[in-house]
């Protein structure tokens, strides 16, 4: 993996000018606040102690591209130290770039995927089934429901139509309802960054990468930045209930952002976002196959600032902020193991996902059993801020 996580690759295309804030591991030390530069990794511990907070500083950009800390390491030696299966534990790898924010997600925000979850829910989560499924309710729904605005009366006529055709599904009522669906992906602190193994439940057979943009959203509900994430999704045990939610998003290492937060700043904002076009690779270890896919954000069914504000405001709050998965329109159908068998994962895969203004997140799938168990969290965060805000003292 050491190829793929090189200064060329993961940074933005014009990191010379972007804000790239995260985190690294130190020995001894724990979780450092830093921001990130080709030439070297700078402390922010003297802005704010954790990502979290940081972020609820007033106008955090400027705070942090005019207040420098001490260069901490050499980012190409950060960046293939956070490799997996090649980290020496004595020096610095990167941390996916949140820690006490929630991780949250928006699901079903792109036609594509909601079409997906249709014929997942259809085809009761069997990967045999999906390619006749799809067929059927392509031809019933058909597969141009992009105009459509959600919670239009369009849309409330559509689902009228749907009704008496016995069409009508969960998936299209928050893929064109009023309501979005917004849902936890996963535990604070949980989520793994770049060069890490990312997790597939063992008792999965249909299973896919999701890839997105992930914001970053304080407690006052401002969107102050962006990140790549990988919502890991299994397939069949979504499709067998949606009551199944929980256990087809939230298992171990099943959620992956990084490689950084990017700060909006007069070179990057909301509208670069919603102009994003991710690309995405899967490449197999053991089989040689490879798929490749992408999802533009213009193509996304609801604005990604009225997703923050059905996910944070008067109903809901979130004193640590949150991070908010936008979906994907990425639902891939490329056959792996057989006609009509669709795609799903095999341990050692490799999986890209990379826009420009961005970088690239890359991990290495297993299974949640097999990757390395979490066990650093809320209160271990704590005892190491206590200590060395001791030690400071």
């Amino acid at each position: 993996m050491q190829q793929h996580l090189t200064l060329a690759s993961v940074l933005p295309a014009d990191h010379s000018q972007a804000l790239l804030v995260g985190r690294i591991w130190i020995e001894g030390t724990g979780p450092v606040l830093v921001r990130v530069q080709a030439d070297g990794i700078y402390s922010l511990e003297h802005l704010a102690a954790t990502v979290s907070q940081l972020l609820e500083l007033p106008d955090v950009a400027a705070r942090v591209r005019a207040q420098p800390g001490p260069r901490l390491a050499d980012t190409a030696a950060v960046l293939a130290n956070s490799a997996y299966g090649a980290r020496d534990p004595a020096l610095p790898w990167l941390l996916a770039p949140c820690d006490l924010q929630a991780l949250k997600a928006a699901g079903v925000t792109f036609v594509a995927s909601m079409l997906e979850r249709v014929i997942e829910e259809q085809a009761r989560g069997d990967a045999s089934k999906a390619l006749a499924v799809r067929q059927a309710v392509v031809a019933v729904i058909g597969d141009n429901l992009g105009s459509v605005q959600p919670g239009s009366p369009a849309a409330a006529q559509l689902k009228e139509v749907l009704l008496a055709q016995g069409m009508w599904s969960q998936y299209l009522e928050v893929g064109i309802g009023p309501d979005a669906e917004i849902f936890t992906k996963s535990q604070v602190l949980s989520a793994v960054g770049v060069g890490a193994e990312v997790g597939i439940h063992p008792g999965s057979a249909w299973n896919n990468p999701e890839p997105e943009v992930v914001l970053a959203v304080n407690s006052r509900g401002e969107t102050v930045g962006a990140a790549l994430g990988n919502d890991v999704n299994l397939r069949d045990f979504e499709g067998r209930s949606a009551l199944l939610l929980g256990k087809a998003k939230d298992n171990n290492a099943s959620c992956a952002i990084g490689p950084f937060i990017r700060l909006f700043d007069a070179d990057f904002g909301i509208n670069e976002v919603r102009r994003c076009d991710l690309a995405m690779q899967v490449a197999g270890e053991s089989d040689g196959f490879v798929m490749q896919g992408a999802s533009s954000l213009s193509k996304i069914s609801r604005d990604p600032l009225d997703l923050v504000a059905q996910a944070i405001g008067p109903n809901h709050q979130y004193p640590d902020g949150l991070m908010l998965f936008l979906g994907t329109m990425f639902a891939p159908t490329q056959d792996r193991h057989g006609p009509g068998q669709g795609f799903t994962h095999v341990v050692g895969d490799m999986v890209t996902v990379a826009t420009a203004q961005l970088g690239q997140l890359v991990n290495r799938v297993n299974t949640c059993d097999q990757v390395a168990p979490w066990t650093y969290g809320i209160s271990a965060l704590l005892h190491d801020l206590a200590r060395r805000n001791r030690a400071s003292a």
